[in-house]
């Protein structure tokens, strides 16, 4: 199945070569490639692509605007949203994960790191760049957490495991790996902490395991 993208960033030369990045893959295809914030959220809703690939800083609406229109809570069938910057500014970040995206990725990462993370984002999966998941955890690891709310129903064992090692960067694949499951269980336990911590995605879960002391 072909990954359908749009890209937004302000610079024509970043565009263009992202464009061709991601065109040159067998399975992926750029579907819409705009300027500024408005067009971004106009075009991503008319064409309804699997991964939307966003700058931060753009005319009309920013990243994390467009993020919130597209993925925020309360949007019915939220897209999937990458946010790709050359600013990796602990606001930004926060702002972009807690709007909704699911990685965040420096300009400088490469052209491997842009297409997993385009690949993680299109199966529900995140990706954020190293330098920046270091920085986002030492942040949420901060001794100042928030008292942890009981949850109605609790997690199992298993379901911590998984969330532990989500906590720290694996993906589902690694996951498997490590507690010796397949993809599919440990996709199904996703599934089950989320509805359980009422979070959207693994960036929250991952954000709820460092504040809460599930991981140190």
């Amino acid at each position: 199945m072909t990954i359908r993208v749009l890209i937004a960033d302000d610079q024509q030369l970043v565009r263009t070569g992202f464009q061709m990045i991601l065109d040159a893959q067998p399975d992926m295809e750029v579907v819409a490639a705009v300027a500024d914030g408005a067009e971004a959220v106009s075009e991503a809703r008319r064409l309804r692509p699997d991964v939307c690939l966003l700058d931060i800083r753009m005319p009309k609406l920013d990243g994390i605007e467009v993020t919130r229109a597209l993925a925020g809570p309360g949007v019915e069938n939220p897209m999937r949203v990458v946010i790709v910057t050359t600013f990796d500014l602990d606001e930004y970040v926060y702002g972009a994960l807690r709007a909704g995206a699911l990685g965040f990725l420096l300009k400088d990462s490469g052209p491997t790191l842009l297409i997993e993370a385009v690949k993680a984002a299109a199966g529900g999966d995140s990706l954020v760049s190293p330098s920046v998941t270091v920085r986002l955890l030492q942040h949420l690891a901060q001794p100042k957490r928030r008292v942890a709310t009981p949850l109605n129903d609790p997690l199992t064992d298993r379901e911590l495991d998984v969330v532990r090692l989500v906590a720290r960067g694996r993906t589902n694949q690694e996951v498997a790996g490590e507690l010796f499951v397949s993809l599919s269980t440990v996709k199904t336990h996703l599934g089950s902490i989320q509805g359980k911590l009422r979070v959207r995605n693994r960036v929250e879960i991952a954000a709820w395991a460092w504040e809460s002391g599930v991981v140190s």
